[in-house]
């Protein structure tokens, strides 16, 4: 089972592999589309973990 910190490395090693295979990356030395959404998944799964990991275990009331 994938736990969240797979879930982001892949997303981090997405983003950078991207940069360093995207032709219109490397000649524009700015990010395409492309770079643009994958950095915004990791964004979003970095900002998920880090919440989670803010709030601690789960315990239930009752």
């Amino acid at each position: 089972m994938h736990t969240p910190d797979d879930a982001l490395e892949q997303a981090r090693m997405s983003y950078e592999g991207h940069l360093n295979t995207c032709r219109q990356c490397a000649a524009d030395r700015a990010p395409c589309a492309v770079a643009k959404h994958l950095r915004r998944a990791y964004n979003s799964l970095d900002l998920a973990a880090r919440r989670g990991a803010s709030r601690g275990p789960a315990t239930r009331m009752g």
